[in-house]
């Protein structure tokens, strides 16, 4: 961590010596008489601007690692209770070997914050041992034996051996403060891991369809959940842009336009050209024997086919980059293509190991366990998507350095992966104890029929018209509520577009991943429950609060700093705790990937916070003026904590909240 601080700092250090030089000669330019001057000095200021903007960047980044040497991350308290009584466990019965640490938050908040409940399963194993223990006796002694700490108030042992945990509300009033001045800081990072997030993954020449859609909206949360958290993400999108299909697609397109090495073919409708294509290959048998000489040729990489491939592919890109433009999506890709040159390498390596089977011509894999091989050549000569898995997976341990390999695609595909993975292993390539590679599968998209998503005339939705769906049906949303009247038309159209693309986004991540899933536009955008618009209209209004009293973010700041957070009412210290479990819930998506929790647990603080609030003036007013009279600082900081983190699960989220609604 210092020797990364180090770098940045001296980074920063030359980024200022640039500025200030090129500042001195654009005050010296702008006091020149010189006519020609005027082009240097615009060239100059935009110059100054890039070098402020990445000095900027730096210094943010540098912060954020001084943070977190510091000590400035947000505290996992479960975490820290897990240590203190684990510590407590292991003095109190040395003898004990892997002992269970059994710790959760309170069901019943009457009896305590936090409970304890390794006593009972801590007795089987004594009695295992031909040791008589009594539950509440084992409790006792974890008690006597908990360490000084700054965080347990007190600790009562109930029924046959539970201890339940009491915070102290001052130390909790501590680490509220503590966000509001340091920001949402991520837990502390004990190893900063290479994590890449394999997503979207759609083919080229043919449309994305809701199982690319939910690929796309997981992948993407993960990966901001691990940047968020630190991590250096790699987003890759492994799309399908190689193999027999393309003959047939340039054999086509030679015939439908055959100038398209000088003059750029306008295919429109990569969908139904696909589809002309695929017909004509069916049904004509000269067609099929050219379209195989087209692969030859684009596999040999002559310069003509690379182009035609080259077209078809960025025309799918187009399109593929106006459904990540509206779901805000970032993505490197790299299809089967990138690793063509790999995949004969990875051939040869399972060859000279004598891990390669020649079956009825095909060379196959069979990696222990498994009942499945991997076929890895095919009887032609060519390969498939086991060998291009295979080089992938090679390529992004070895070359990428990856520490975390996530594939997000549909569960049908698990067994396949499982497969790539042990053939992986057995290989050699990576340890499952050192290096985490998972399939990150999810459930199908259904329709409000409960069969599988599709149009009325049984195609595949085009996704294009479900997020224009969506927002057609956001602005009758919107209007409906006569948001219309209130919200200035830019605010109206960011509204608009939060809640639609929002609303989409938390239906899918709401639902744990492997589940399948109810696609309902009438559900999703529900003001009520356990929705996007709901928590997005809660957000607006927990902002609202501090106008209402006239309070800008810069006084809320500065009162961060002196107002102790008083946690008195059951509600307040129902509201603080809530606040405070944020990375817990990380935690624990981050071990399992089930983005369903952060969805819970956003929901859980909203409906917390409107407890709150119906019990706890934040704002005063006079009955018959309507003037503010009085602000309780210390409820509108917790307004402020509460908001603050609603904003960053909406980021990891993928959602656009805005500040009027």
């Amino acid at each position: 961590m210092g020797d990364l601080i180090t770098e940045y700092t001296e980074r920063l250090q030359q980024q200022e010596l640039q500025i200030q030089a090129l500042s001195g000669e654009i005050e010296s330019l702008k006091n020149s008489q010189n006519p020609g001057s005027s082009a240097r000095l615009e060239e100059l200021m935009e110059e100054n601007s890039r070098l402020k903007y990445r000095f900027n960047i730096l210094n943010r980044v540098s912060d954020g690692e001084e943070r977190t040497r510091c000590g400035h991350s947000m505290l996992n308290i479960s975490q820290r209770l897990q240590e203190i009584f684990g510590l407590a466990i292991r003095t109190s019965y040395p003898e004990l070997e892997n002992p269970p640490l059994a710790l959760a938050p309170n069901q019943q908040p009457k009896f305590g914050d936090y409970q304890c409940n390794s006593a009972m399963a801590m007795a089987q194993m004594l009695k295992a041992k031909g040791m008589k223990a009594n539950p509440r006796e084992i409790a006792e002694r974890i008690i006597r034996n908990l360490p000084d700490n700054e965080l347990i108030q007190k600790t009562e042992i109930a029924g046959p051996g539970f201890i339940n945990i009491h915070l102290k509300r001052a130390f909790v009033s501590k680490l509220l403060s503590k966000l509001l001045i340091k920001g949402v800081t991520p837990p502390p990072l004990t190893s900063r891991k290479r994590v890449v997030v394999d997503f979207s993954s759609p083919n080229i020449a043919k449309e994305m369809h809701v199982g690319h859609l939910r690929s796309t909206i997981i992948g993407d949360s993960m990966s901001r959940l691990f940047e968020f958290l630190g991590h250096d993400v790699l987003r890759l999108n492994h799309v399908g842009d190689w193999g027999t299909q393309f003959g047939m697609l340039i054999a086509h397109l030679q015939d439908k336009f055959p100038d398209y090495l000088t003059v750029s073919p306008p295919i429109s409708d990569l969908q139904g050209f696909y589809k002309e294509s695929k017909k004509r290959f069916d049904e004509d048998d000269g067609f099929k024997k050219r379209a195989y000489q087209c692969v030859v040729k684009l596999q040999s990489k002559e310069p003509d086919f690379i182009k035609a491939w080259n077209l078809i592919c960025d025309v799918s890109r187009q399109e593929f980059q106006k459904i990540y433009d509206c779901l805000d999506i970032k993505l490197i890709e790299r299809g089967e293509s990138y690793y063509q040159d790999l995949m004969t390498q990875v051939v040869k390596e399972a060859e000279d190991r004598g891990f390669a089977q020649l079956d009825e011509g095909r060379k196959i894999i069979f990696a222990p366990g498994q009942s499945l091989p991997l076929t890895i050549v095919k009887s032609d000569g060519g390969y498939t998507y086991d060998t291009s898995d295979l080089a992938a997976i090679h390529q992004r341990l070895f070359e990428e350095k990856a520490d975390i390999i996530i594939y997000v695609t549909d569960s049908g595909q698990s067994s396949h992966f499982q497969v790539v993975f042990a053939a992986a292993q057995m290989l050699g390539w990576y340890d499952p104890k050192v290096t985490r590679v998972e399939h990150a599968g999810f459930g199908v998209v259904l329709g409000e029929d409960k069969k599988k998503f599709k149009t009325r005339s049984g195609d595949t939705v085009r996704l294009m018209d479900l997020l224009g769906e969506g927002l057609k049906r956001s602005m009758d949303k919107l209007k409906e509520k006569e948001r219309d009247k209130v919200l200035s038309p830019d605010e109206l159209v960011k509204a608009q577009r939060a809640v639609a693309f929002g609303c989409i986004k938390y239906a899918d991540l709401s639902h744990n991943r492997i589940n399948d899933y109810v696609f309902s536009f009438d559900k999703m955008l529900d003001d009520r429950g356990n929705t996007a618009a709901y928590l997005l209209y809660a957000f607006t209004r927990i902002r609202s609060i501090a106008r209402l009293a006239n309070i800008n973010e810069a006084t809320l700041r500065k009162e961060a700093e002196s107002t102790e957070i008083l946690l008195d009412h059951e509600k307040e210290w129902k509201l603080g705790k809530c606040i405070l479990r944020f990375p817990e819930v990380l935690q624990k998506i981050q071990d399992d990937l089930l983005l369903h929790s952060l969805c819970d647990y956003v929901y859980e603080l909203a409906t917390t916070f409107t407890e709150f609030y119906d019990s706890c003036y934040c704002v005063e007013k006079d009955r018959q003026t309507g003037e503010v009279v009085k602000v309780n600082m210390w409820r509108m900081l917790l307004c402020d904590a509460t908001a603050a983190i609603m904003a960053q699960c909406f980021h990891i989220l993928g959602l656009n909240p805005v500040e009027r609604m």
